[in-house]
């Protein structure tokens, strides 16, 4: 899996994150622009690991900016992708940081970048949703509220941690799925993306506080 991504991603810093580098897809290479059968007879999902998500890179920047927010805190990074999140909250002192996806291809760009940015990830890649486990002080949700079947699985789960005073940061473009209710916007940020992926390269990414009357 390591060569897999090595041979088709580029060290690249995202826009809002010049602090970090990852090992990113570009529009140059094969990968990029891979469908969806070739993907499968390759063993593989949608790369959603490749690419510096708006809202994710939004939470980072919020995160890098307030380091207090992690500082010294057990961090889960959950849906963590290519881990970009989980970084820099490393980057901002937490004390622990749970990177989480259960794709293992992202479980190896995560290492990857990790190694790439000398920080330490917790990488998991079991489901944990429904998991209350009191390690996730702070979690960090970016770019999950764009599939229905999702969303509908996460928030509840979401909005328990919540509810269990624990600090749930969500980084999102405003994609139709993100909650209407129960989202205390706390930053705004203008994020650019990729156009293959979302539909325009720049997106107005924002990061909101969930409480637990999100829905």
């Amino acid at each position: 899996m390591a060569a897999l991504i090595l041979d088709n991603t580029r060290i690249v810093s995202p826009r809002l994150l010049p602090e970090m580098e990852l090992h990113l897809a570009q529009d140059d290479l094969p990968f990029y622009r891979m469908g969806e059968d070739e993907l499968n007879a390759m063993g593989l999902g949608t790369p959603y690991w490749a690419f510096a998500w708006a809202g994710g890179q939004a939470l980072g920047r919020y995160i890098l900016d307030n380091p207090a927010v992690v500082r010294g805190r057990k961090v889960l990074d959950f849906g963590a992708g290519s881990g970009m999140v989980g970084i820099a909250a490393a980057q901002a002192g937490a004390f622990d940081v749970i990177a989480n996806d259960i794709d293992p291809v992202a479980a190896e760009a995560m290492s990857l970048n990790a190694n790439l940015n000398d920080v330490h990830l917790d990488i998991r890649t079991e489901d944990l949703v429904g998991d209350m486990d009191p390690a996730f002080e702070i979690v960090l949700v970016g770019d999950v509220f764009y599939d229905k079947e999702i969303a509908d699985a996460v928030l509840p789960w979401l909005k328990m941690l919540a509810a269990d005073n624990r600090t749930v940061l969500v980084g999102d473009p405003g994609r139709f799925y993100l909650p209407q209710m129960g989202l205390e916007r706390i930053a705004r940020y203008h994020s650019e993306t990729t156009g293959l992926m979302e539909d325009t390269d720049l997106r107005n990414a924002g990061v909101w506080r969930l409480s637990d009357k999100a829905g």
